[in-house]
This record gives C-alpha cells, sequence and structure tokens, in this order.
C-alpha cells in the first residue's frame, strides 16, 4: 500500500458519509419522504458511520487485492498487549464515564435505561456493528499511512481532527445522537481519543482489535451519558497516556506503518 492511497481513502469516506447526510441537511423533505426521517438507527445513517469501512476496503483492495483485504482483516486476530491496556479498556473506561457522570450530577442507583438484560443485550450488539467498525478504516489504513510521515503524535492530533471534522454535519441533524452534543468539545475529546489509541495500536503491533474494543466502550450503553465532560476528562488521560509514552509518540520508530502485513 502506497502512501497516497490516504487520499482516495478520505475521498470516498468524506464523499459516503456527507453526501447522505447533506441529502437531509438540505433535501429534508424528499429525503424523509423517499427514505423515513434521519435516526441513528436508519439504514442511510448506518451506511454513512461505515463510510471509512467502505473506503478501507476498496483502496486495499486495489492496491493489493483480495490477498491484501484478508491480510488487512487478519488484523483483527492480533490481541497481544500489555495488561495495563486491558485493564484501561476494561475498567479505566468505564470509570471515566462514571467519574464525569458524577461531577455532572448523576447518582449511584439510578437504573440504567433498559427494561431487561435483553434490552440491553440488543442495544449493545447495534453498538458493536455500528461505530467501532469505522475502526477498519481510521486505524486500519489512515493511522499507518500518517505514521510513515510523521510521528505517532502528530498522526494522532491529525488523524483525531479528521475523525472528529468527519462527524461535523450529524451535529445539525436532530434524528441523530450528534445532534444533542455541543461540536467543539466533541472535536477535543476525538483528539484526546486519537492521542490514546496511537500508542495502544502500536503497542499491540497494529491491532485493530484493541481499537474495535476501545471504540465500543466509548458507545457502550451500559455508561452514562457524560457529555460534554467526558471529553475534558478523556483529554486529560490523553495527556498522561502521552507523557507515560513520551518517547515511542515522538519517534517514527517502532511506528507501525504496514496497511497490510506480510
Amino acid at each position: 500500500m502506497r502512501e497516497r492511497a490516504l487520499l482516495p481513502f478520505l475521498v470516498i469516506t468524506f464523499t459516503i458519509a456527507w453526501g447522505i447526510l447533506a441529502g437531509y441537511l438540505f433535501l429534508n423533505t424528499p429525503m424523509s419522504r423517499a427514505f423515513g426521517p434521519i435516526t441513528g438507527h436508519h439504514p442511510l445513517f448506518y451506511l454513512a458511520v461505515y463510510a471509512p469501512a467502505i473506503a478501507a476496503l476498496l483502496v486495499v483492495f486495489h492496491g493489493a487485492g483480495p490477498g491484501g483485504v484478508r491480510r488487512l482483516l487478519g488484523r483483527f486476530l492480533l490481541w497481544r498487549a500489555s495488561l495495563g491496556w486491558y485493564a484501561f479498556l476494561l475498567l479505566g473506561v468505564p470509570l471515566l464515564f462514571y467519574a464525569a457522570a458524577l461531577l455532572q450530577g448523576w447518582r449511584f442507583g439510578n437504573p440504567p435505561d433498559f427494561a431487561s438484560l435483553s434490552a440491553w443485550l440488543v442495544a449493545a450488539l447495534l453498538m458493536v456493528i455500528k461505530g467501532p467498525v469505522e475502526e477498519l478504516g481510521w486505524r486500519g489504513v489512515a493511522l499507518p499511512l500518517l505514521q510513515r510521515r510523521v510521528t505517532p503524535f502528530w498522526a494522532a492530533i491529525l488523524l483525531g481532527l479528521i475523525w472528529g471534522i468527519w462527524h461535523l454535519p450529524a451535529f445539525f441533524l436532530g434524528g441523530t445522537p450528534q445532534g444533542a452534543w455541543s461540536f467543539l468539545p466533541f472535536l477535543v475529546g476525538a483528539v484526546a481519543l486519537s492521542l490514546i489509541v496511537t500508542p495502544m495500536f502500536n503497542a499491540s503491533r497494529g491491532s485493530l482489535l484493541l481499537p474495535v474494543v476501545f471504540h465500543f466502550q466509548l458507545i457502550n450503553p451500559l455508561w452514562p451519558d457524560a457529555q460534554p465532560l467526558e471529553n475534558l476528562l478523556f483529554l486529560a488521560v490523553a495527556v498522561g497516556v502521552v507523557w507515560h509514552h513520551r518517547q515511542p509518540m515522538f519517534r517514527r520508530e517502532g511506528a507501525v506503518t504496514a496497511v497490510v502485513p506480510k
């Protein structure tokens, strides 16, 4: 995979997602009549969310063929990482959400917003096949290609900004989850999350499994909604993570740059 694949990846990613959401922004009435009102569970919204994964598969297929696609998907089987990263994924992320919620007035004992365990499982399954699929593109293709040119720190900053801006149209649509949020704190949070997941990604030698688990934990319906304060807490954590991993974050040696492993 050549570095120039980054441009078509981004063009396809933004064209699919922004094209769909722009249709609802500027042609809401005919789009709603034809396809129904946009919501976070609308098939077209899922298609927009899948745009980075679709773009990743297309550019890898074009550059490396079916075998390249298989090797890209094989990165989901990379699971080796330190216990510290797994502790952060399984315990640290939920604690951050609960801490932010408590600071915003949430009280222990408030029941989850689900009638039963099965209702939560359905909601969790929908989340698993939604946002985490993005990682096939963001960390599967974009991050390795960026790290060929700049250090992991700057690659994380750039990708965080791209990742956040890619969500922008959804903030103008009332039926989407982002419709109830403020964009600037979200953008700060996207950069912070990118700074956290980048050393995790490199430490696991390009695993897609760990970023997928991380992404799911960020939208796990079991955790309380803590917007916008959660973004500031993740930013504080990102500062600590960058400081702890300052040597690999500010050096290109050791950064994962292969989209398609040998």
